[in-house]
């Protein structure tokens, strides 16, 4: 009877050992190197918005999927009209906000009117542009107008700007973010963390992760170490590629390189002398070495590019040789612009590792023209203040990954203040343009266009790396949006 009971003991000691284990595979601790300034993603620009609530907590109509591909959100499907000026959505019934505030073509149309505002607050106001107005025949169909044909008009409801929100949550949805997703918004730790939990009333297929923790990792360094400790799950945008060996070699975890839509930049103020003269711009994009830049600040990851395009789209022109690393060319054009003994220049560094690494590089090639550059790191906080929104900055670094971008370098007012009005003719017409074929040759001319006028030096895609879990399934491998998307995500047995 002793060993009896000896052996139920154990048996049970066992079962509440191993409990914790088991509970663990139903939640996700995510890194992530830049917190979000809030979590409103009709209201801000920072991609890490929607790192943490793009298709989590927030959902638009369409959505873009892992493939970069348009699929249905909330709207359950869709018409477009003959002439292309007409869509009309249907939408998912029982669909209710995490606050219990349903879902219906009411709050298609406050979102899309709010969006289209002369007072609007969204980022990517361009996308909304072309629409008319917005109908509700009844409550489960929404009818937008659109004022003339726009060829990515769905694709671009898919972005996190195009979100849905409630006219009675939207005031705080910075702070406590309320949407018809899979999760809904548990806690934000200021500096730490932001928490998710499964919305138990969401009305599509219930996520099998039951809380994804997204934490503010960034260090490369000490990114590196709490993967390897096993405080972090999954790192999708890896700071340090340096020690990807560490991790292939390791059987407790998978390394995957992808693709992002992000375009490195060293962006020039524009407006401000002597980045106004299209020589000086020149001259830097020569004295540049964008391959020296990938090996020492990407370890070899990255692709060098000559434009603001991503190298993986069909449409993309490779116009590196445009500016090969040529010191005694860029010489040449600061002494056209009246610089032959060069100049000073401020570059302001957000955090991202791309950026701090990439500055002390690109210093050290500007030093050999005669540019003497003084590195100013900045908080990701202050470098939205004072660089995005302020324009207050000779160069900064910095990857813009929002999808098929081309459209900032068409806006009135941008923080690098490039204007043009052959550009902006040629993404007007593109815009309009619904054939292929044609749409292709007009991505092509804003390409060359650009290297042109160079109003920014291009310097490479940023690539995707990933690092997680081995028994981690479901996180997307490439990044065609901003998104940490976790609504697939699950551990293997």
């Amino acid at each position: 009877m002793k060993n009896l009971f000896a052996a139920v003991g154990a048996l049970v000691c066992g079962v509440l050992f191993l409990g914790p284990a088991y509970a663990a595979k139903d939640t996700l601790v995510v890194g992530m190197v830049l917190e979000p300034p809030h979590l409103d993603p009709t209201a801000g620009a920072a991609g890490a918005i929607r790192e943490v609530v793009y298709a989590n907590v927030f959902q638009g109509l369409t959505r873009i999927d892992r493939t970069g591909g348009v699929k249905p959100a909330l709207a359950a499907s869709w018409t477009v009209s003959r002439d292309k000026l007409v869509y009309t959505f249907k939408l998912h019934s029982g669909v209710k906000f995490h606050d219990g505030t349903p879902f219906d073509c009411a709050i298609v149309k406050f979102s899309y009117d709010r969006a289209t505002a002369p007072g609007s607050v969204n980022a990517q106001k361009g996308l909304f542009e072309p629409i008319e107005k917005t109908e509700c025949p009844d409550a489960l169909t929404a009818v937008v107008s659109l004022k003339r044909p726009a060829s990515n008009f769905l694709f671009n409801m898919g972005w996190g700007d195009a979100v849905m929100v409630a006219p009675n949550s939207v005031a705080g949805n910075k702070t406590n973010p309320i949407g018809t997703g899979p999760f809904k918004f548990k806690r934000w730790v200021k500096g730490d963390r932001v928490e998710l939990e499964r919305n138990p009333a969401y009305w599509g297929t219930a996520p099998a992760l039951a809380a994804v923790t997204f934490r503010i990792v960034p260090d490369p360094s000490a990114a590196a170490a709490a993967l390897m400790a096993g405080d972090l799950d999954a790192f999708p945008n890896f700071p340090a590629p340096e020690t990807l060996s560490r991790f292939r070699e390791d059987k407790r975890f998978t390394v995957h390189l992808g693709t992002t839509e992000g375009e490195t930049i060293l962006a020039l103020n524009n407006t401000r002398k002597p980045y106004d003269d299209v020589r000086v711009r020149r001259a830097l994009a020569y004295a540049v070495d964008r391959q020296a830049i990938i090996t020492g600040a990407m370890a070899g990851t990255g692709v060098a590019i000559g434009s603001h395009f991503a190298p993986h789209h069909a449409a993309y022109v490779d116009l590196t040789g445009a500016y090969p690393h040529d010191p005694a060319q860029a010489k040449a054009l600061l002494a056209q612009a009246g610089l032959a003994s060069g100049f000073k220049a401020v570059l302001k560094l957000p955090p991202p590792a791309y950026a701090r690494r990439g500055g002390e590089i690109i210093a050290a090639q500007l030093a050999e023209v005669g540019v003497q550059v003084e590195l100013v790191p900045v908080e990701w906080a202050q470098w939205l203040e004072q660089v995005f929104k302020q324009s207050d900055f000779d160069m900064t670094i910095i990857s813009h990954t929002e999808p098929m971008d081309l459209d900032i370098y068409a806006r009135d007012k941008y923080y690098f203040n490039y204007h043009s009005d052959a550009y902006k003719a040629l993404y007007q017409k593109y815009l309009e343009t619904l054939d292929p074929a044609g749409q292709k040759e007009l991505l092509g001319l804003m390409q060359r266009k650009l290297s042109e006028d160079e109003p920014n030096v291009f310097l490479f895609s940023l690539p995707k790396v990933g690092v997680w879990n081995a028994k981690v399934r479901g996180l997307w491998e490439n990044s065609p949006t901003q998104a940490n998307d976790v609504t697939e995500v699950h551990w293997a047995e």
